[in-house]
């Protein structure tokens, strides 16, 4: 699965995805895109996954009729914190479909 990173994405998530290729925003120029424009050149560019810090997006954005799956951590973007929930933000990808939509909650404790 091609998988991208906002830039809020913990970049030390990558080693928790094998068998998937990370590209992150900023690699592509992308990083000062909004979520609209972020989606429709993620979706453009054929990527999989969207993997994402951004808790708004599903209010923010229409998801319906989109083909690249969302991931989105929520609660806290900590790597102390979110390095314990590796398992679980694995699963989710490993998990997702194309338009499909799920959150990964990180506890702040």
């Amino acid at each position: 699965m091609l998988i991208l990173f906002d830039h809020g994405t913990p970049k030390g998530l990558i080693r928790a995805l094998p068998g998937h290729k990370v590209i992150t925003a900023q690699s592509r120029g992308w990083d000062r895109l909004n979520n609209g424009a972020l989606l429709n050149a993620a979706e453009e560019a054929a990527l999989d996954l969207l993997l994402t810090t951004d808790r708004r997006i599903r209010y923010q954005q229409n998801l319906a009729g989109r083909k690249i799956a969302l991931v989105v951590l929520t609660g806290t973007t900590k790597w102390a914190r979110v390095r314990l929930h590796l398992e679980r933000i694995a699963a989710a990808v490993n998990a997702a479909t194309p338009g499909s939509y799920a959150e990964v909650d990180i506890p702040f404790k």
